[in-house]
């Protein structure tokens, strides 16, 4: 039960966060006094609609996206004269390319208000595997939940670690991350120089590394236990913030989150073969593309274990991923149009200088291949991601 309502739930947002891309476009397009007819969530045949003033707004049958139909969208569509002055390409290049990126700026402002909460109530988790101290434990332990003998070494309390530190080095050899600090100071012993970046200052902690039992995970799963070099100190899995704090720790975890979806959409192409093997049978890897249809079921897991911060996460993701996506520079996406507009400014200003007239608008009919073609590979990709996430669906809980 706890699944079909979080699925439920994440679709929903998911809905609503559609809702106010389309919501963004009608809102400038209002602004700046164009003309919009049109404004209508999901395709094909309608469900329910009213009128209000010139715009009619309403719900349709299948819940694939929406839209917002402004008035003199592309110089091929035939306006009335009385609405001439108020056309959508008769309006300055930079009302129109701020109507076309209203729906995406919409995503990210979704995204970060997602994100700003989750900063303020449960904490952001370290993504980046920032090598940050949470903890200064009082001994050297075996395992998380060892108790500490009387008289124990504390290799890190002696040496002046403190909660907060970022460990930059180890033995001279930098540590981005904390895989890195685990993975050098495991295999040290003995007095170790530690590099840490402390109140913007960088300093230098001498720790005797002790060497202890503990027990590794293979990468088939099976443990053993071997001896490993360790100072007591515990990783900060998450960042918690009060109110105010919290509008920095989203700002900067937003900035993660572009990063992560940048490189997500350079590495798609390359992905999108083991989507199609996973589909025959494969193992499906956790970093596959997912439809709509696998973000919600994921979310649904999410929620039936109470893991509401990966649940949002997962929302502040998608809808950052959406607003990047929709902004590339093909047709039909906004990033299109917006590539459209420029392309004709930049040349007009060019034609100027040259002490020619304004060129004719684009013609978007010879455009109408390319158009297809991006049509058509997206529609593509979502079937079989769809048909992945019904036949062969990630899961984050064996």
């Amino acid at each position: 039960m706890g699944v079909f309502l979080g699925i439920v739930l994440f679709a929903l947002l998911i809905g609503i966060s559609i809702a106010l891309h389309e919501l963004g476009h009608l809102a400038t397009a209002k602004m700046f006094g164009m003309k919009v007819t049109r404004y209508f969530i999901g395709f094909g045949p309608r469900i329910w609609s009213f009128r209000r003033g010139e715009t009619e707004y309403g719900l349709k049958a299948i819940p694939a996206g929406g839209f917002c139909e402004i008035v003199g969208m592309t110089a091929l569509e035939d306006v009335p004269p009385a609405d001439q002055h108020r056309a959508f390409n008769r309006q300055k290049t930079w009302k129109r390319v701020v109507v076309l990126s209203a729906g995406s700026i919409t995503h990210f402002i979704v995204g970060f208000i997602v994100l700003y909460f989750m900063a303020w109530t449960m904490g952001i988790p370290n993504l980046r595997d920032t090598a940050q101290i949470a903890e200064v434990a009082p001994c050297v332990q075996s395992s998380a939940d060892a108790e500490c003998a009387p008289g124990a070494p504390s290799p890190a309390k002696d040496a002046g670690f403190q909660v907060g530190d970022v460990i930059l080095a180890v033995a001279g050899t930098a540590t981005p991350t904390w895989s890195d600090v685990l993975d050098k100071t495991q295999k040290r012993f003995g007095t170790t120089e530690f590099k840490v970046l402390r109140d913007d200052r960088e300093i230098t902690l001498t720790a005797d590394v002790a060497r202890i039992d503990r027990e590794v995970r293979r990468a088939d799963g099976t443990r053993y236990k071997t001896e490993v070099g360790a100072i007591g100190i515990i990783h900060q899995r998450n960042f918690e913030y009060n109110p105010v704090t919290a509008i920095g720790g989203a700002t900067a975890f937003t900035g993660t989150m572009f990063e992560n979806t940048w490189r997500g959409l350079i590495n798609f192409p390359q992905k999108i073969p083991a989507v199609v093997e996973a589909i025959g049978g494969g193992e499906r890897d956790i970093d596959s593309p997912v439809s709509v249809v696998g973000a919600s079921r994921l979310g649904g897991e999410a929620v039936d274990r109470g893991l509401w911060q990966l649940f949002w996460l997962m929302l502040a993701g998608l809808n950052f991923f959406v607003g990047v996506f929709n902004l590339l520079p093909l047709l039909p996406l906004d990033g299109g149009h917006i590539a459209v507009n420029l392309y004709e400014r930049v040349r007009n200003w060019i034609r100027k200088l040259r002490g020619l007239p304004d060129g004719a608008p684009v013609n978007y009919l010879r455009l109408l291949p390319l158009t297809y073609l991006v049509i058509f590979v997206g529609g593509a990709v979502t079937l079989l991601t769809i048909t992945a996430d019904i036949v062969n669906p990630i899961r984050l809980f064996q």
